[in-house]
C-alpha cells in the first residue's frame, strides 16, 4: 500500500507551527489516488488545526509522533452550529445537536483507519476554567470532540494513545462495522465531559482491550438527537477493557430517542470509579437484550459535581422532562459480577414503566467506605422530578422493577449508619 509522508507536503512538525494544510493536502492526494496510509514520522509533535479523513485512508502516526490540537477556536471543523444556551438545553444538558466542533472529521469515509502507536493530544486545558479544586468546565458547551466520524463504515481505530479531550474524546454516529481495538485514552480525571468512547445510532461495534480513564463516562452507547436520522445503537460487543471513569464506566444513555439492542460486556475491570455499570432510559428510546459478565467493579464516590454515588450497577427509567415519554429497558442480565464500593446496586423506575427481566446471577455486592464524600444517597439525576435521595445504603436498593437473584452475596464491611443489609 502506498504511503504519503506529510513532511513531504511541508509539515514542520515542530510542535509550533500549523501543520494542517500539509497533512490535509497528504490525505486528499491519497484518497484521490484510491487509499492508502498518510503517515506522521516518528519524533515529531506536529500541531494541527482541523483535518478531515476520507474514504480508504489510514491516518498513521507513528510510536514517538504526537499530533496535537489547536487550541484556536477558529480552526475546529464545523458538522454544525449548535451552541448550548439557555433556551434550548434540555434537562441534564443532552446533546441535542451534531458535534458543533471536531478536530478529525469524517463524513462517508467507509474503510478509514487511525492506527500507528503514536499519541493525539487534544489540549484540553486551551478550552476549560476551573470551577473548583475537584472540577473544570467550560465557557460554551459543546466544546470540541476528539474524533468525530459520521456516517461511515468499516472503519478502524486501533493502536493508538488518546489524551486531553475537552469533550467527547471518540464519537462514531450512525457507522456500521466498528473495530475500536488495543487505544488508550487518558483524560484529566477533572475535565468535565470527557467521556472515552461514545458509539452514537452505530451497528456492529466492537470495542477490545482499551484502557480508558477519564472525566465523565468511558464508554456511553447513545441515541442522540443530533443524530437520530441513523438507526438503533445494536450488536455490540465491548470487552477486556480496562476503565476509571468520574461518572460511569460503563453506560447506556442518557441521551436515547433510538433503540439499545444485542450488547454484551465482558472481561472488564472497572476500578476506583464513580459509577461502575449504568442504564439511564431517559427519552424514547428502549433497552432490551443486554448482558454483562466476568466484571470486577471498584467504586469510590468523586465530588457532587459528577452524577453517581458510587453505585456499582445502576438502571433507571423515567422522563427527562414533561414533554418526554421515557422508553423501557428488559431482559438485562449480569452474570459472574463482583463489586466492592461505596454503594450498592440501584434499580429505579416509575410503576407505570418497570424494568422487565432483571437478571443477577453469581453476584457479590459488598459495601465498604473509602472517600471522604458524604454516604447515604443514591443519584437519581437527570430528571425534572427526581434528584439525590437520601436512604442508607445497601447492597441492593430496588423500585418497580422485575429482578431475580440466582446465587447472590450481599456484605457489608464498614460499620458506618448509611449501610444496611
Amino acid at each position: 500500500m502506498r504511503e504519503y509522508e506529510v513532511l513531504k507536503y511541508g509539515a514542520s512538525g515542530d510542535g509550533t507551527t500549523d501543520d494542517q494544510k500539509s497533512i490535509q493536502s497528504a490525505i486528499d492526494e491519497c484518497y484521490f489516488d484510491g487509499g492508502g496510509t498518510v503517515v506522521l514520522s516518528s519524533g515529531r509533535t506536529y500541531y494541527s488545526s482541523s483535518i478531515v479523513i476520507k474514504k480508504n485512508v489510514e491516518l498513521k502516526i507513528e510510536k514517538g509522533a504526537v499530533l496535537k490540537a489547536t487550541s484556536d477556536i477558529n480552526g475546529y471543523f464545523r458538522p454544525c452550529d449548535f451552541i448550548n444556551t439557555p433556551e434550548n438545553t434540555k434537562v441534564g444538558n443532552p446533546v441535542t445537536g451534531k458535534p458543533s466542533f471536531a478536530f478529525i472529521y469524517g463524513f462517508e469515509a467507509d474503510g478509514c483507519a487511525v492506527t500507528g502507536g503514536g499519541e493525539i493530544d487534544l489540549n484540553c486545558y486551551a478550552f476549560v476554567k476551573r470551577k473548583d479544586r475537584y472540577y473544570v468546565t467550560g465557557d460554551f458547551y459543546p466544546r470540541p470532540t476528539g474524533i468525530y466520524i459520521e456516517k461511515s463504515n468499516h472503519i478502524t481505530i486501533t493502536e493508538i494513545t488518546i489524551k486531553n479531550a475537552p469533550f467527547w474524546t471518540l464519537h462514531p454516529a450512525g457507522c456500521d462495522d466498528v473495530l475500536i481495538s488495543d487505544i488508550r485514552i487518558l483524560n484529566p480525571l477533572d475535565v468535565a465531559n470527557s467521556d472515552g468512547i461514545d458509539p452514537d445510532h452505530s451497528s456492529n461495534v466492537r470495542i477490545t482491550g482499551c484502557r480508558i480513564s477519564c472525566a465523565d463516562d468511558c464508554i456511553c452507547l447513545k441515541t442522540t438527537n443530533g443524530n437520530r436520522e441513523y438507526g438503533a445503537t445494536e450488536n455490540v460487543i465491548i470487552s477486556d477493557c480496562e476503565l476509571t471513569s468520574t461518572s460511569a464506566a460503563i453506560k447506556i444513555g442518557t441521551e436515547g430517542v433510538g433503540d439499545f439492542k444485542n450488547i454484551i460486556v465482558h472481561d472488564c475491570i472497572i476500578s476506583n470509579s464513580n459509577r461502575g455499570i449504568s442504564i439511564q432510559i431517559r427519552d424514547g428510546g428502549n433497552a432490551e437484550n443486554v448482558m454483562f459478565s466476568n466484571i470486577f467493579i471498584n467504586t469510590r464516590r468523586f465530588c457532587p459535581d459528577w452524577w453517581g454515588t458510587a453505585e456499582p450497577i445502576t438502571i433507571t427509567c423515567y422522563p427527562r422532562d414533561e414533554q418526554t415519554k421515557a422508553g423501557h429497558i428488559k431482559d438485562v442480565t449480569f452474570r459472574n459480577i463482583t463489586a466492592i464500593g461505596e454503594n450498592g446496586v440501584l434499580i429505579y423506575c416509575e410503576k407505570e414503566n418497570p424494568a422487565e427481566n432483571i437478571l443477577f446471577e453469581n453476584v457479590s455486592i459488598t459495601l465498604e467506605k473509602t472517600s471522604k464524600w458524604e454516604s447515604g444517597l443514591y443519584d437519581l439525576r437527570p430528571s425534572y422530578k427526581y434528584g439525590i435521595i437520601k436512604k442508607k445504603n445497601s447492597p441492593f436498593y430496588i423500585e418497580n422493577a422485575d429482578v431475580e437473584k440466582k446465587n447472590v452475596t450481599e456484605k457489608v464491611l464498614s460499620d458506618i449508619p448509611e449501610f444496611e443489609i
